[in-house]
């Protein structure tokens, strides 16, 4: 009989949620970058084996909003608590139990559902530190079970999975056996230029951009995206570019890297950058990019 259980996968920003999803998955479907709130919206991740399908669904860190693209990322977190079987609820081994995760921990608590604490990074710790922010945890919150993981290394990730596998209930599945994510192509290819600009630019401008692809086509030997970056200002807009298109010739040759490796085939990018000034506090804007906060109301 097959098996199916839901799981999101929250924190607050730079914890390692994106990181410890692609671990579980084996491949890379979420964006990651050493930056804070680099996820945007829930990315689903289909993990299955066997009889059994577990669906992750990873979020946008939990933060106070300081724009309408903020409590947008919010609400597709705070949303996602209550449409699962269990939550996991990631957080850095290095830090201590903050507001964050109280704030969280009482959504989960409201809910009902089981939670499965993971604490990450543990590279960047001791088993001393490890074993006191355990106890800080387990004095606060009543967990099903907590993981100590490194991601990024794939320790552990071995163990959530089993714990997840608690929660499976008897269900068809709600995806095919060969997928790993309902992602649509374009938003795949989106993310991906949007990490490379993560990863090549200054803290300050990578927030104030968003991507949006205009043409995608797949003849099945070759596939070309013409993709634009919509920045808050017409300052950006020369850095992002860089000295006679320098920058944005390798933000392209990156994302077509990765996307080559994800697709199997040759990919073509057209990259194009635009301003659109404060479009993180505009509606219309926000909508015309795909970030609807409707959606979760």
């Amino acid at each position: 009989m097959r098996k199916t259980a839901f799981i999101s996968i929250v924190g607050r920003p730079n914890v390692g949620k994106s990181t410890l999803l692609n671990a579980i998955l084996g491949e890379k479907i979420a964006i990651v970058s050493s930056k804070p709130q680099t996820t945007r919206n829930r990315i689903t991740g289909i993990y299955t084996k066997d009889e059994n399908q577990i669906v992750f669904v990873d979020t946008p860190g939990f933060q106070k909003p300081r724009t309408k693209l903020g409590d947008y990322m919010l609400a597709a977190s705070t949303s996602s608590i209550g449409g699962s079987d269990a939550i996991i609820l990631i957080a850095d081994v290095s830090y201590p139990l903050g507001e964050i995760e109280k704030n969280i921990l009482e959504k989960i608590k409201a809910s009902k559902l089981p939670c499965i604490l993971v604490l990450n990074k543990t590279d960047m710790s001791t088993p001393e530190k490890i074993a006191k922010s355990i106890a800080e945890y387990d004095q606060y919150y009543k967990f099903d079970a907590v993981v100590p993981t490194c991601a990024s290394k794939g320790q552990g990730v071995d163990a959530v999975i089993e714990e997840c596998s608690k929660y499976l209930a008897e269900s068809e599945w709600f995806f095919p056996e060969d997928i790993i994510t309902d992602q649509p192509e374009k938003t795949i290819a989106a993310e991906t230029i949007r990490e490379k600009i993560l990863r090549t630019l200054s803290d300050e401008i990578p927030h104030g951009t968003a991507v949006v692809i205009e043409e995608f086509k797949d003849s099945g030997k070759i596939i070309k995206i013409r993709a634009e970056i919509y920045c808050e200002k017409s300052s950006h807009k020369g850095i992002i570019i860089g000295k006679n298109g320098e920058t944005l010739k390798r933000i392209g040759s990156y994302a077509r890297e990765d996307l080559e490796r994800f697709f199997g085939v040759q990919v073509y990018i057209n990259l194009w950058v635009k301003v659109k000034e404060k479009w993180r506090d505009n509606t219309l804007n926000l909508n015309n990019l795909g970030y609807n906060l409707k959606e979760f109301k």
